[in-house]
């Protein structure tokens, strides 16, 4: 997070702030061939979001409201007053943080964003994680590669996000240099597309 992101917060979240000192996300994982990985169970992490489970006839909204994995999310959405955005026509498309992601965060970092106070925060966040209309995977590749290995994304938040691709898997940079990697794409939505995200992609302020 941008350190100008600390002085938005209300001082009695001061747990927000360990953002600052925090990394995003974590590369992509390397598996051996053959290997298959562990099982995520509720003693070894959060849930992980299963692709097949996402259906094409839901809204983004609904979908992350019916989706393990996406708990944190989905909570977020609704305290920050975003999910109606996210269940209208759009199109959009949207980085989404499982909570495998948000479970990198400093302790209480995720509860905190819930509180009243920090709704401006955690609406301005989140909508860094959304573009208009809808990007796939091969056309963010395209792009990278037509920009010469970055293209820039504007958010509703108003900024921007830098895909790169790292061993070639879309990497997202947000304007603080948060980094999230996607590590499943191209979910299909009634209102657009949805991409799952390793990382939190903090804004920064004027």
């Amino acid at each position: 997070m941008h350190p100008s992101f600390r002085h938005y917060l209300p001082r009695r979240s001061a747990a927000i702030l360990l953002l600052a000192a925090l990394p995003g996300c974590v590369p992509p994982a390397t598996i051996a061939p053959g290997v298959a990985p562990p099982p995520v169970t509720a003693t070894t992490g959060p849930v992980a979001v299963d692709p097949a489970a996402i259906g094409p006839d839901a809204t983004i909204a609904q979908s992350v409201a019916a989706t393990p994995g996406f708990s944190t999310l989905a909570a977020e959405l609704r305290a920050s007053g975003l999910a109606p955005t996210l269940a209208a026509q759009g199109p959009y498309t949207v980085f989404a943080p499982s909570d495998a992601a948000y479970a990198r965060l400093a302790p209480g970092v995720a509860r905190d964003l819930l509180a009243p106070d920090n709704r401006p925060t955690l609406a301005l966040l989140l909508r860094n994680h959304v573009v208009p209309g809808e990007i796939d995977v091969a056309t963010l590749a395209q792009r990278i590669a037509a920009g010469g290995g970055r293209t820039t994304l504007m958010t509703l938040a108003g900024q921007p996000i830098v895909a790169t691709l790292t061993d070639g898997v879309v990497t997202l940079t947000s304007s603080s240099g948060e980094k999230a990697y996607v590590e499943a794409g191209d979910l299909r939505q009634a209102n657009g597309l949805l991409h799952v995200v390793n990382g939190v992609l903090t804004p920064t302020l004027p």
